[in-house]
């Protein structure tokens, strides 16, 4: 039988061992899971709320420990853990407020004596979803799914196995019906097979992916196959852009948090800061002061600002990706290199002169390296941002309606003016182009995986 082996990023050590489902396990998994659903969807809207905000006050009550659990499995500081545990907290609330509303009947004028809409559950979800935020990317996904009447099939990354298990029994101490929310242990040399048969098997009735484009076009393939919904949300290269008129010293703090929180490891993080050139020099001056400030060293410490990255092949393809940029013509500004010792550290990185066609412009850099671009006014600005095949947020710095405008201009699922790319359970999130489509949160996500059903009376 295969294993699954967690370590912890910023030692090195092995934090435990796994046994992963074999067939037999998949299928009792799903067959529960399925189960479970036929039992949801006709449980009263009223109780499935319930649910939810048990589920929210366990979160407050044991935020210590699945603090330090997301820590332990992929180096985030522990603040920052913290901060995510209260996140999925409010977001259980928010989707215990708001459900009703989102979720009621939708009388529709027309021809006929009367007409409407309703959102009836679809089964079951499987959702795969990735290490970086471990109990968030789950949350994100399932509050709103469970609440409209669906059950979840977890597949988390092999990264996050503890996770994984801890938020199967969450929901069951919680008092959810056995298989609501089950998590399947899948190595990682098997996720591909068992993510195939899973999709085709008749029971499954969405899919629901963060991750990578390549996890996501595999996923999203076998759904269209079987004619299944899909909800993808994928990678970004999201553009900063700081116009002639923005507050410097403000857009860098921003700057720094946004690409630097949570190590980098973020597919809504800044990573192209797109920075008009007359004020350029400033903004990498105060930027690097930012830089220069970061606390990198051990994630359990609370004065920790930069952990570990989350695995060794993930910092050695960055430092690929740094090098290449350097040879193909930008300045290395600061860091570049990883640190010596345990733990898979590597410096803040910061990277100037960096042009389209470059590796940091054109692929996604997923951890801490920073790449400034330089542009010569606003079409040049609009031109920088558009060039992506990434359309997930996009921030713009300036003065209020000059940023708007430029913003509008800028090809994206989200903009944020004056502030960071970042979700809010009360808005809608995700991408266009190769960052995906679909919606999670708010009434549009907690809408994807339900049949808007139209009712027509004669």
């Amino acid at each position: 039988m295969s294993q699954v082996v967690t370590t912890n990023p910023a030692t090195g050590a092995v934090l435990a061992t796994y046994a992963a489902h074999d067939e037999a396990g998949i299928e009792q998994a799903i067959a529960e899971t399925y189960a479970a659903a036929q039992l949801w969807r006709a449980t009263p809207l009223a109780e499935r709320l319930t649910l939810l905000r048990g589920v929210g006050k366990l979160l407050t009550e044991r935020r210590e420990e699945y603090g330090a659990l997301i820590t332990a499995e992929m180096g985030k500081p522990i603040t920052e853990a913290l901060g995510e545990i209260d996140k999925c907290a409010w977001n259980c609330e928010v989707v215990a407020q708001h459900a009703p509303q989102w979720l009621a009947e939708r009388e529709i004028v027309s021809g006929a004596s009367r007409s409407w809409l309703t959102y009836e559950p679809l089964g079951v979800v499987f959702a795969v979803m990735p290490w970086n935020y471990p109990f968030w990317q789950v949350i994100r996904a399932g509050a709103g799914a469970i609440a409209a009447g669906d059950a979840l099939l977890l597949k988390h990354s092999p990264d996050v196995t503890g996770a994984a298990l801890a938020l199967e029994a969450l929901f069951a101490d919680a008092g959810a019906p056995t298989g609501l929310l089950r998590s399947l242990v899948v190595a990682a040399e098997d996720v591909p097979a068992v993510s195939q048969r899973i999709v085709a098997d008749p029971r499954v009735a969405a899919v629901t992916l963060t991750g990578s484009e390549r996890a996501g076009s595999a996923l999203a393939s076998a759904a269209a196959a079987q004619i299944k919904k899909a909800v993808l949300e994928l990678g970004g290269s999201d553009p900063f852009v700081v116009l002639a008129d923005a507050d410097v010293e403000a857009a860098a703090t921003a700057a720094a948090r946004s690409r630097f929180g949570n190590v980098g490891e973020s597919c809504v993080a800044a990573k192209r800061f797109i920075v008009h050139e007359s004020i350029a020099d400033a903004f990498l001056t105060a930027f690097l002061a930012r830089v220069a400030a970061l606390e990198v060293g051990d994630p359990t410490l609370p004065s920790t600002t930069l952990g570990p990255m989350a695995r060794p092949d993930l910092r050695e393809a960055l430092l690929r990706q740094v090098r290449a940029t350097v040879e193909q013509g930008a300045t290395l500004v600061t860091g570049g290199e990883a640190i010596e010792g345990p733990g898979v550290f590597l410096e803040p990185t910061v990277l100037d002169h960096v042009v389209p066609g470059m590796t940091a412009f054109t692929e996604e850099t997923f951890g801490p390296v920073a790449a400034i671009v330089r542009a010569r006014d606003d079409d040049h600005a609009v031109e920088l941002a558009n060039d992506t095949a990434f359309g997930l947020g996009c921030a713009v710095w300036g003065e209020t309606e000059h940023a708007l405008a430029v913003g509008g201009r800028i090809r994206s699922g989200g903009l944020f003016v004056n502030a960071i790319v970042a979700s809010d359970p009360r808005l809608p999130i995700g991408g266009i182009g190769r960052s995906g489509y679909g919606r999670e949160l708010s009434a549009e996500g907690i809408r994807e995986f339900t049949n808007v059903r139209t009712v027509v009376v004669a």
